[in-house]
């Protein structure tokens, strides 16, 4: 009989999609999963190590099903990701129980590595840093099945100060745009609708492969596929956005006129120290014009609170450049001081309780300025695709355009009609509560 395989997908959408991959090789060599660690023979633990409570996130869940295979209730532990790209040597020593250890460039490793365990033989593997990107597996998507993430790079030649990710996934490497057309593809024949576009960096795609960012070109290829309705792009470095990506969101209707921009912060002298390409007035600059040419754009962006040396006159810079340019959505994390980056060994490192107040109040702050864009949403008609129905109740779960998964907000939709995921339909907006909307079907609002 087949072993069942229990697979734990932490961390970031990028690591996701690779977690998709490794259950597709899974799947293709005949192997069952269940998402009960009662019933599980093997676990796999796709990690992440991105900030402190990420990696603390990892190891928990690591020791967790370590008792599992202590006990016996388990056979095989796996563990695999950016923990096992980084700390591979910890792992072997302090974590007995797990049988192999998967490099981030590793991953179509895991069939093979899963037989070798079976046969006794304790595994790591890891390749360089340097790997082309895996492409031409067939994934098994997790996320429903009406949207996907397509990414579209790997790895990041930022080296941002605060960041271990090219440490743990390499330099930049784009995947070929035919490779991208066709997994695209693949998952429109499976019922995606909706493709998200990931990357550490999506705006300098195809630097390395075609000496110019052709960002704009895959959008434009990605549009001409028939099924695809909404195509949203994420982590999009504000310094790398050009004429040529705001022409093509404008003239391609199924790019959802919606933006990531993780800015980090908004003092000059901190993104300097963060080793960030841009300033104030640039970042500034950009989002007027984003929104002067795309007036319904919606602008998401990440801050980072509590930066090494980040002073109260700092921080007042950052909070009045938030209410200024009033994103639309808006996360703040507290600075994590990661080992092997420039910034853990800078002076001035700011106490936890001064990063949380901080944070605080830029999530105050926020949360006035999102929920007033909520309230002026009520009386619009707007375009939703249905996530789920609210059990025991005649309501759905929907998105916007202005909503991606996992990080935004809900649109409630009251009726009696029957819909299924991932269906479209125009919806008048009744009311907002905090950061969702509520509303009806167009047709039944008159």
């Amino acid at each position: 009989m087949m072993k069942k395989v229990l697979f734990i997908s932490l961390g970031c959408d990028k690591n996701l999609v690779d977690s998709e991959m490794m259950l597709g090789m899974l799947a293709e060599s005949g192997y069952e999963f269940t998402d009960d660690e009662r019933e599980a023979d093997i676990v796999v633990i796709n990690t992440c190590c991105f900030i402190g409570d990420a990696k603390e996130e990892s190891i928990n869940t690591i020791l967790e099903m370590a008792e599992l295979k202590k006990s016996g209730d388990i056979e095989m532990l796996i563990v695999a990701g950016c923990l096992a790209e980084r700390y591979r040597e910890e792992i072997q020593t302090e974590i007995p129980e797990v049988d192999a250890v998967l490099g981030t460039t590793a991953i179509d490793e895991v069939v093979n590595t899963m037989n070798n365990v079976s046969r006794g033989i304790k595994e790591n593997c890891y390749k360089s840093l340097e790997e082309k990107p895996l492409t031409g597996v067939k994934r098994v998507v997790t996320t429903g099945g009406h949207y996907a993430y397509l990414k579209i790079a790997e790895g990041c030649d930022k080296h941002c100060t605060y960041c271990i990710i090219p440490k743990v996934r390499g330099n930049y490497r784009s995947v070929p745009m035919e490779h991208l057309v066709s997994e695209a593809r693949e998952l429109v024949e499976h019922g995606v609708k909706e493709l998200i576009l990931v990357a550490q960096e999506t705006t300098v795609y195809g630097t390395d492969l075609y000496g110019h960012k052709a960002l704009p070109e895959l959008l434009r290829e990605l549009c001409k596929i028939n099924g695809i309705y909404w195509i949203r792009i994420l982590y999009c470095y504000p310094e790398e956005i050009d004429d040529e990506l705001i022409q093509v969101m404008r003239e391609e209707k199924k790019i959802c006129n919606y933006l990531d921009l993780p800015i980090q912060h908004a003092s000059d002298s901190i993104l300097q120290r963060m080793g960030r390409k841009t300033d104030s007035r640039k970042l500034e600059t950009i989002i007027e014009k984003l929104r002067r040419e795309i007036p319904d754009i919606c602008l998401r962006t990440t801050l980072i609170t509590g930066f090494p040396g980040e002073s109260e006159a700092e921080h007042e810079e950052l909070l009045s450049f938030v209410e200024r340019m009033r994103f639309d959505r808006l996360g703040v994390f507290t600075y994590s001081q990661e080992e092997d980056t420039p910034a853990a060994d800078m002076p001035e490192q700011i106490p936890e309780e001064v990063k949380e107040e901080r944070q605080g109040q830029l999530m105050e702050l926020q949360q006035e300025i999102a929920f007033e864009a909520a309230q002026e949403m009520v009386g619009r008609v707007v375009t939703a695709m249905i996530e789920g129905k609210v059990a025991d109740e005649n309501a759905y779960v929907a998105r916007t355009y202005k909503d991606a998964p996992s990080v935004d907000g809900f649109l409630f939709i009251n009726t009696d009609r029957e819909l299924m995921t991932g269906d479209f339909v125009r919806v008048k907006v009744t009311a907002s509560y905090e950061y969702d909307l509520i509303g009806e079907l167009e047709d039944e609002s008159a």
